[in-house]
């Protein structure tokens, strides 16, 4: 089966991106490669240390110089339920909201989308969202637009509506860049953001 979001191979540590072949190894989801060839579970955590300890960090994207770092993030109470996202510069700017019925992708989507339309001036998006940065770091956007908007299994990308305007925003933009930092890990721009998209979608929980 094929991946319909993006996510980490339980068997090597790397991502996962949608669209691609997976498939069950132990407990997790894994590339359907590493699935076949993971072996026991002893192999498996083998396996999972040697590439960690091999592979190299991926690059991030060019920044233009003196760009403002922004941090994103989006928070869902249930998928589909109510959700929340929120940016936020390192000065003090920021803004949040939320709607009901949506999903933690979208709401991530969103966040990204929201900070792009209200700064201006070189950018960069920090997100710990790998399907947000990916979609730029990679290019996924690229292939999806070639496919009239489907994936490489051609299924219709998910939350165009969403996709749609922040691509287009960036690439008629040229300043925005976007680099991935790991969630719940000590940054504090990041834990605020996250407390701030888990706010909105309580009050929205709350109101609905």
């Amino acid at each position: 089966m094929t991946a319909k979001y993006a996510t980490t191979c339980g068997v090597c540590a790397s991502a996962v991106s949608p669209g691609e072949e997976i498939a069950r190894s132990g407990e997790r989801w894994a590339h359907a490669a590493c699935a076949g060839s993971a072996g026991s579970g002893a192999a498996r955590t083998r396996s999972a240390k040697a590439t960690k300890a091999t592979k190299p960090p991926r690059p991030d994207m060019p920044a233009a110089e003196g760009a403002l770092e922004v941090w994103t993030d989006g928070a869902c109470s249930g998928n589909p339920g109510p959700g929340g996202w929120a940016w936020a510069t390192r000065e003090g700017r920021q803004d949040s909201g939320g709607e009901p019925g949506t999903t933690n992708q979208r709401m991530e989507i969103r966040a990204a989308l929201e900070a792009v339309r209200a700064l201006d001036g070189p950018l960069v998006v920090v997100s710990d969202s790998t399907y947000v940065v990916n979609c730029f770091r990679d290019g996924w956007w690229k292939g999806w637009i070639a496919r009239g908007w489907t994936t490489s299994a051609k299924k219709p990308v998910v939350s165009r509506d969403l996709w749609e305007p922040l691509i287009t925003l960036v690439n008629d933009r040229g300043d925005v860049s976007f680099r991935w930092t790991k969630g719940h890990s000590g940054d504090e721009m990041n834990d605020l953001v996250d407390r701030l998209a888990v706010e909105q979608s309580k009050a929205v929980a709350a109101t609905s």
